[in-house]
């Protein structure tokens, strides 16, 4: 990505404060030891690893035989497990819906949604749209008692039909504070009208001139390569209407642009034709309200969705998508893991989770998979102080109870999750 052109301000400030309920005593060190260990980084697991992590931030992380352990600190013993970063959602939604419900944007329901993506090992939810200024307040106001999902928002997705009417959306997030600019470039398979070229230059050429990175919402093929010509900053969607082909895949390596699948989008416009098979994984419905799923199960709603012609051609879209994702990645392209999760039937934490098994499904493997949500993720949005466990970064981890290298399910056996080194409470 662009380092250059933004530098992300993180509002939570650690300094000096206490790092998980464990270590209550300023500057107390807390030292994981007997796990295995994958940094992000892209390096191989360590096995007998010790993580060690001080006022929120990593200290040091490696083999047993490498780790100095301070004398003061406090060992937790998780012999047998194996600790990955805090997964990172580059394409999130923190929304208005309750149930499946719109019309509650307020401070009880964003963090009911960060709560949730947290106790699933999302630590950083990046919201890409429909964000207010509640939101904001909650970003700004993450300190050192943080244990839900971090927050990063992109504000109003940017409409209009001039070149001012959209540069003033713009200059209405800059104002509101927002970390990124979204807009959208899809015409819903010929329903609506399509944003035009000289509008969404001027987007992209406003929101670089408030330092801001762009987040582009896109279907189609040719788009893509307009909009990676035009300088948009992160492809927020796969290409969906044909193979990818070299000039795109060309166009993101040169200009160092990141490509996020959101598979899991597809999957939820046909899922519900039926009662899918996921109604009856216990990791789904520990955080579910039966209300939501009764909905979604009644005959009539199932129908409709059989009967829809963009759902069902869906279907077809995610097959493509899942080939993209496979060629982008066998390309040496970064791929950046996101799920557009949010709206209604888009489950936050799950969702993610299925996220990683289509991925594997396309043909990336479980380090690959790892490294799009963790390193790479972190990388492609410039956050420099997330997404590996490396000295001086906020200490962001999730303890698994089986090794995801093996499988990527593996993801599912959380044992605990950890935000700058508070532990969550009801992770699972």
């Amino acid at each position: 990505m662009k380092q250059a052109l933004v530098t992300l301000t993180f509002c939570f400030s650690y300094w000096g404060c206490a790092p998980s309920d464990m270590a209550s005593e300023e500057h107390v060190s807390l030292a994981f030891v007997g796990a295995r260990l994958f940094d992000g980084t892209g390096a191989d697991f360590v096995e007998d690893a010790v993580l060690v992590v001080r006022n929120g931030r990593v200290v040091a992380a490696g083999s047993a035989g490498a780790v100095e352990i301070p004398p003061d600190a406090e060992r937790v013993d998780i012999s047998g497990k194996t600790i990955v970063p805090g997964l990172i959602n580059t394409h999130a939604h923190i929304s208005d819906v309750l149930g499946l419900e719109s019309g509650h944007y307020n401070e009880e329901n964003i963090l009911r949604q960060l709560d949730l993506y947290a106790r699933y090992g999302i630590t950083t939810a990046v919201s890409l749209g429909g964000d207010r200024e509640e939101s904001v307040r909650l970003r700004n106001a993450e300190d050192a008692s943080l244990d839900r999902s971090r927050l990063f928002v992109a504000g109003e997705i940017v409409t209009g039909e001039t070149v001012e009417e959209v540069q003033a959306v713009v200059d209405k997030n800059a104002t509101l504070g927002v970390d990124f600019i979204k807009f959208r470039v899809d015409d819903n398979l010929g329903t609506t009208k399509k944003m035009s070229p000289e509008l969404y230059r001027a987007v992209i050429e406003r929101s670089h001139e408030q330092g801001k990175l762009v987040a582009t919402h896109l279907f189609y093929l040719e788009d893509a390569k307009g909009l990676l010509e035009a300088g948009t900053d992160f492809i927020a969607h796969s290409v969906r209407d044909q193979e990818v082909d070299d000039e795109v895949i060309d166009l993101m390596k040169k200009k160092d642009v990141c490509y996020c699948p959101t598979l899991t989008r597809e999957v939820s416009v046909f899922a519900y034709e039926d009662v899918p098979y996921f109604f009856e994984d216990p990791f789904f419905l520990k955080d579910v309200d039966p209300a939501v799923l009764e909905q979604l199960k009644d005959e009539d709603r199932m129908r409709s969705v059989r009967e829809d012609e963009g759902a069902q051609a869906m279907k077809k879209a995610l097959e493509i998508a899942k080939s993209n994702l496979k060629k982008v990645a066998d390309s040496g392209a970064t791929i950046a893991f996101g799920t557009d999760t949010g709206p209604p039937a888009r489950f936050q934490g799950y969702f993610e989770h299925m996220e990683a098994t289509l991925m594997a499904e396309a043909g990336l493997t479980p380090k690959q998979i790892l490294v799009s949500a963790t390193g790479d993720a972190a990388r492609c949005l410039g956050f420099d102080e997330l997404g590996t466990l490396e000295s001086g970064k906020w200490a962001d981890f999730i303890v698994l109870n089986e090794n995801p290298l093996d499988d990527i399910e593996n993801l599912r056996t959380i044992d605990s999750v950890w935000i700058g080194a508070n532990r969550v409470e009801g992770s699972r």
